[in-house]
């Protein structure tokens, strides 16, 4: 079984900062993919960003050039870094590890960016 917890969300201004991270436990094999993704109320969950077991990463569209996303995986953990933070980047942010056939979820963190 696989746990997943993300911390650092927040309240925070626009053009702020906030770093949330995820850390997992459990059987964590050495291949496979984590990502962030986010659900802005009344709407349904969506990427934001992934990153390979390899180190390769991938991004929606409208978070590239501000949102970095990376693992240290001594850690078992995932990291997203949010730069210049927009009032549409409000959501619950959850964390996803898909390893094999199974994908995991954390129970995710609340963002919210005020104007």
């Amino acid at each position: 079984q696989v746990q997943l917890v993300e911390s650092g969300g927040g309240l925070v201004q626009a053009g702020g900062s906030l770093r949330l991270s995820c850390a997992a436990s459990g059987s964590i094999f050495s291949t496979n993919g984590m990502g962030w993704y986010r659900q802005a109320p009344g709407e349904q969950r969506s990427f934001v960003a992934r990153i390979s077991n390899g180190g390769t990463m991938v991004y929606v569209d409208s978070v590239k050039g501000r949102f970095t996303v990376s693992r240290d995986n001594a850690k078992k953990t995932l990291y997203l870094q949010m730069n210049s933070l927009k009032p549409e980047d409000t959501g619950v942010y959850y964390c996803k590890l898909v390893q094999g056939l199974a994908e995991y979820w954390g129970q995710g963190t609340q963002v919210t960016v005020s104007s």
